[in-house]
């Protein structure tokens, strides 16, 4: 499939401030079912953009603005080939073991109830098998929402109130996964929803390591693998390790953050 994105995202705050410097994971990278066409970071102002690598393998983009700064607008503009791998991640930059993803993160802590669910059922079957089921179990307990029910979407907060956001729900499949024995990692990205033209959004879903397969992605929000509507930008440990948008800035008040993503076959249009 051929999806364009783009990602705007717009601050403002309620005094200038003296300097900002961020860090965007905005740039999806190649790897088998997903190939970048053409991508682009554009600033409203006088900004340096210096690309680099994370520890995770990401692509990211260190941000530069000197000021008074006032107001800002990233525009994030791209073009991405995708095939449908069953959630199968071939190809990708791997420069951490998988055993590195099966320490947890205060987002990502298993409680007896989410530990419950990681041992039930864990007779019989392959390791593929018990994944998909640790999955489906994830996203048949969980009432979807599309606003985040816990701050930070953490995962024993989310599976106790029986209901996630797609941030949260991955954080829950996530620690129930390390707590059954299987290297999870959370995944940023997109994905496109032909069935509700409203609905694009910067989304997230989890990646298990599976014995004789490799890195595999399950979205519980979605109750599926990863298809081809899918576009993979970033992983981490947990949401905020592969966070689009992170930084600092150098000055006093408030600061408002708007962000509005198109996805889909045709470029957006203002």
């Amino acid at each position: 499939m051929r999806l364009f994105v783009r990602h705007r995202s717009e601050y403002s705050f309620s005094q200038p401030q003296a300097r900002l410097v961020q860090l965007l994971r905005l740039t999806p990278r190649d790897h088998a079912g997903q190939s970048v066409v053409s991508w682009w970071i554009d600033v409203d102002r006088d900004a340096r953009l210096k690309p680099m690598r994370d520890g995770y393998g990401n692509q990211a983009t260190m941000l530069y603005i000197d000021g008074p700064i006032d107001r800002i607008t990233l525009d994030v503009t791209g073009e991405v080939l995708t095939e449908d791998r069953a959630g199968m991640v071939i190809g990708a930059p791997e420069p951490l073991p998988p055993s590195y993803f099966l320490q947890d993160t205060p987002l990502t802590k298993a409680d007896a109830a989410i530990q419950a669910i990681a041992t039930a059922d864990t007779d019989g079957g392959s390791g593929l098998d018990r994944a998909h089921l640790l999955a489906d179990t994830i996203a048949e307990a969980l009432d979807h929402q599309p606003t985040a029910i816990a701050a930070d979407h953490d995962a024993i907060a989310c599976f106790a109130a029986k209901a996630a956001d797609p941030q949260g729900a991955a954080h829950v499949l996530i620690a129930a996964a390390r707590a059954a024995g299987f290297p999870a990692r959370y995944v940023a990205g997109h994905v496109y929803r032909p069935e509700a033209i409203d609905s694009h959004a910067a989304h997230g879903w989890a990646e298990l390591f599976i014995e004789g397969y490799g890195w595999i992605g399950f979205d519980p929000s979605e109750g599926r693998c990863p298809t081809d509507n899918y576009i993979r930008v970033a992983i981490g440990l947990d949401h905020r390790e592969a966070a689009p948008l992170s930084g600092l800035r150098t000055g006093g008040g408030d600061e408002a953050l708007t962000i509005d993503v198109h996805v889909g076959p045709e470029p957006a249009r203002d």
